[in-house]
């Protein structure tokens, strides 16, 4: 047998939603093949068959969410299928089946003990400390059940069995562990396997068993807030994998206890108000419900403010026009006005660098490196790539960045690599015919320029009125960092390179 397992998902990602089964429980399966797709608030993965066999079971319907590591189903290899069905034929016959049920299970589960190593903790995360476990070694436990939690410095970790057999614990409470090392080990046995087949042979361990199995089971940090604020865990409302207590639940059952006196009223503005008629009801994906919850994270936290100003596109347009086709016939890539907008927007980062820099508490982040991100609207919502050190590339090389970001963000294969790091974020609502906007901050960047669609119309030029391609640009900043005065010079500099683009020729 083999697990499928959630993969890790990220350095802010916790959890992912079940998408799509490309399977049924029963169908055939290859090394490889992509089985199911989960959705996280960044992007979606493939989870694919870790052997050739059969997919003998799912333990997540789509919809569903899961945490890294969580089991999301089991590929018998080979004829191994076959050893489930056994012990549920001898099952039908009353007593016999309960006699002969603890001779079956060792050879059913035989083998070398199954290791339990520390899972993946996150991008930046290097190690966790071993908190309480909640079984001792030599105890019997179940496949899946919570053993122990380990804390990190940004999340808890919970790890459970990934086999049923007697638990052997390497690593103690307290103790520092870091990604991969293995923490204990479970040998096979048949006194797990017993328990399961035999609930009704009113045994004094089957009887135990059932008792435990009503108690929820809770980590070390859920167990902290309950004892804490005298909760009833069988009064909370389990949301975790396997029907854990989260330590969100028995925050959210703190606050459902408070207005005892009234639930009623408490519950009400919960309630999904009534449809009506020619309305339709559909759930966010968690892609968009991260844009929103960032967005207005973004509006909360940052004082921002945008400035504005417009560009004369004449110059970019005739030198587009004048040398696109031996552009794209030299490079391979056609060439665009984001190549132009970008290498302005670099050029002048150099010379503003509040506008590059990030908060982080007290201190100010400058960062001596240009990462760009390039919005991209897609079907299931907005998402940023990321073009790395876009100050050493040609204008060559940032279409075909851009390009391949695109392509990728269009297709859904982004990984979290390309969505993370930017420095400073371009968006061009022109491209949908915006006249002007005011483009709201990729947290915890400090500026973000916004681009619109590019517009006939008169302008006075030396004393003469003439008609001229005007574009206006958008520079949202956040206040508490970049000054007005760093601002405004930001977007005249950008003026000044699109409208004379011989002076990023000349480092003018």
């Amino acid at each position: 047998m083999a697990d499928i397992l959630t993969p890790a998902l990220g350095e802010s990602v916790t959890e992912a939603t079940i998408g799509k089964w490309t399977k049924k429980a029963g169908d055939p399966v290859k090394k490889d093949e992509v089985l199911v797709e989960l959705e996280t608030d960044k992007v979606s993965l493939e989870v694919v068959s870790p052997s050739d066999g059969m997919l003998a079971e799912i333990k997540f319907a789509e919809g569903e969410t899961v945490t890294p590591n969580a089991v999301l189903g089991v590929v018998s290899e080979g004829g191994a299928a076959a050893a489930p069905a056994a012990p549920k034929a001898e099952a039908a016959p009353a007593a016999p089946a309960a006699a002969e049920a603890p001779a079956a299970a060792p050879a059913a589960s035989g083998g070398d003990a199954v290791a339990i190593n520390v899972p993946t903790m996150g991008e930046s995360v290097a190690e966790g400390s071993m908190g309480t476990w909640l079984k001792k070694s030599g105890d019997t436990v179940a496949k899946d059940e919570l053993l122990v939690e380990i804390e990190t410095d940004k999340v808890a970790v919970e790890v459970s069995a990934p086999a049923a057999g007697v638990l052997t614990i390497l690593a103690d409470a307290g103790a520092t562990v870091t990604p991969n090392q293995q923490i204990g080990s479970i040998a096979a046995s048949g006194a797990a396997a017993a328990a399961a087949p035999a609930p009704a042979a009113a045994s004094a361990n089957a009887g135990s068993a059932q008792i435990t199995s009503d108690a929820p089971h809770l980590s070390p940090a859920v167990q902290r807030v309950v004892t804490e604020n005298n909760l009833d865990p069988k009064a909370i409302a389990a949301t975790g994998p396997k029907g854990n207590i989260t330590k969100g639940d028995a925050l959210a059952a703190i606050g459902a206890a408070a207005p005892t006196a009234a639930p009623a009223p408490a519950a009400a503005p919960a309630a999904p108000r009534a449809d009506q008629p020619r309305e339709e009801r559909v759930k966010m994906t968690r892609l968009r419900q991260t844009i929103a919850r960032r967005l207005k994270e973004s509006q909360n936290t940052a004082a921002q403010l945008t400035t504005f100003n417009e560009v004369d596109m004449t110059n970019v347009m005739a030198l587009r026009a004048q040398y696109k086709d031996v552009f794209e016939k030299r490079h391979g890539v056609k060439l665009g006005f984001m190549s132009f907008f970008t290498k302005a927007v670099v050029a002048a980062l150099h010379e503003i660098p509040a506008v590059n820099a990030e908060i982080d508490g007290t201190d100010i982040i400058y960062k001596n490196h240009y990462d760009i991100g390039v919005a991209v609207g897609t079907d299931k919502g907005l998402v940023v790539p990321v073009l790395r050190d876009a100050d050493t590339l040609s204008l060559a090389g940032i279409e075909r960045g851009i390009g391949a970001l695109g392509k990728a963000a269009r297709d859904g294969s982004l990984t979290l690599d390309q969505l993370q790091g930017g420095t400073f974020t371009i968006t061009n609502g022109g491209t949908y015919g915006s006249l002007m906007s005011t483009p709201i901050l990729n947290a915890p960047q400090s500026g973000i320029l916004g681009m619109h669609n590019i517009v006939q119309r008169p302008m006075a030029i030396n004393g003469e009125v003439k008609i001229r391609p005007m574009m206006y640009i958008a520079l949202s900043y956040d206040h508490r960092i970049v000054d007005g005065k760093e601002a405004v010079t930001f977007l005249v500099r950008v003026k000044e390179l699109l409208e004379d683009p011989a002076r990023a020729l000349l480092d003018l």
